[in-house]
């Protein structure tokens, strides 16, 4: 809902998602819980942020909250920086009167979002660190060592061996035609991201890192806790259940587990049971099926979900750490076949000028 005033443009959007919301809703909640009033929240707030554009926005929800709009009004101004999900769950607050206590689970909600991001972040950090510094080493070594090596081997008189003949035809096609090859990675790349924004490519991307080895189950699983955990705080906050189901499968950060959820909400709309709709559908572990169908046998799929959402955290962090252990000997490993692999290149053929003259 709009109050009907105009918006400015929003700058640096992912930022402040990134860097400002958490903060910002633990705040708010904090001082609502203590008894100040919203305005009086939101004016405190303001004063201490100290992102430019962060700060016009909690002016503009502050004026909005003081011209007769209701918070969540004012929050939904901003599409870009405040989604359905947070502004359904601030709704639902307000509409119940329960608006202290659904800003204190939206701010747990996104501080536990932003710790599995950030988990997940640092674990990937490090392999893809590690494989780019070996690609420049690797690179640098072809491109500007080997021709080095190549002007010592002119005069050599021998055919060079094949590895050490391969890298110098590479080197000097890398240094004849660097700027074909940036081209043509380029346009790999560009096309790539450009077919990734498109819905069936992000669809079908999304598929894939399902289905990736050893990744794929960590993927699943990292958006099983998503969808549990914000499904459940929705349902805590007392968002209806189509609605929240509708918000979280969009939220829930794979678009294949988000179009088994909007298929499983169609069922609920039938009046059939939410663990039937999830059933047999892609992505959705039995797992998840069982301990929904229990929780709404027991009228408690709140606690249920947040039992899910934990298992699921705990089975995140479980697999993060494994692969943290068994990603140091795998890249070591691959750092040595290239690297060595192309130092050995280089000295083939004076190990075999050696043999020569020992012959």
């Amino acid at each position: 809902m709009s109050t009907g005033k105009r918006t400015p443009a929003v700058k640096g959007v992912r930022k402040i998602v990134n860097s400002e919301l958490v903060p910002f809703s633990r705040q708010i909640s904090s001082m609502l819980r203590a008894g100040m009033s919203l305005v009086v929240s939101l004016s405190t707030v303001e004063e201490q942020v100290v992102n430019p554009n962060f700060k016009a926005i909690a002016t503009g929800i502050r004026e909005t909250v003081e011209g007769g709009g209701s918070f969540s009004e004012g929050l939904a101004r901003y599409p870009r920086v405040f989604d359905d999900l947070y502004v359904n769950i601030v709704r639902a607050g307000e509409r119940s009167g329960q608006f202290g206590e659904s800003m204190a689970r939206l701010s747990a909600l996104l501080e536990a979002s932003a710790k599995l991001r950030r988990k997940v972040r640092s674990a990937m950090a490090y392999p893809t660190i590690v494989l780019s510094l070996a690609l420049l080493i690797a690179a640098a070594m072809i491109i500007f060592v080997m021709p080095i090596f190549g002007s010592m081997f002119e005069d050599f008189g021998h055919a060079l061996p094949l590895p050490t003949q391969l890298l110098l035809d590479l080197s000097h096609f890398l240094r004849k035609y660097w700027w074909l090859v940036a081209l043509v990675v380029g346009g790999i790349a560009g096309g790539f991201k450009r077919w990734k924004s498109t819905e069936k490519g992000a669809f079908l991307y999304d598929r894939f890192k399902l289905r990736m080895p050893v990744f794929g189950p960590l993927n699943q699983r990292v958006a099983i806790s998503r969808f549990a955990s914000i499904f459940a705080q929705m349902i805590h906050s007392g968002v209806p259940i189509l609605d929240a189901l509708r918000i979280v499968s969009k939220a829930c950060g794979n678009r294949v587990v988000g179009k088994s959820i909007m298929e499983a909400r169609e069922t609920v709309e039938s009046g059939e049971p939410l663990a039937t709709g999830l059933e047999n559908k892609e992505g959705i572990p039995l797992l998840v099926v069982r301990m929904t169908a229990a929780g709404e046998r027991s009228g408690k799929l709140d606690e249920m979900l947040d039992h899910i959402a934990k298992t699921y955290d705990d089975e995140v962090e479980t697999m993060l750490a494994t692969l943290t252990s068994l990603m140091e000997p795998i890249l070591m490993a691959v750092l040595g076949v290239v690297i060595g692999g192309i130092v050995i290149a280089m000295y083939m053929p004076i190990f075999k000028m050696s043999s020569i003259v020992a012959g």
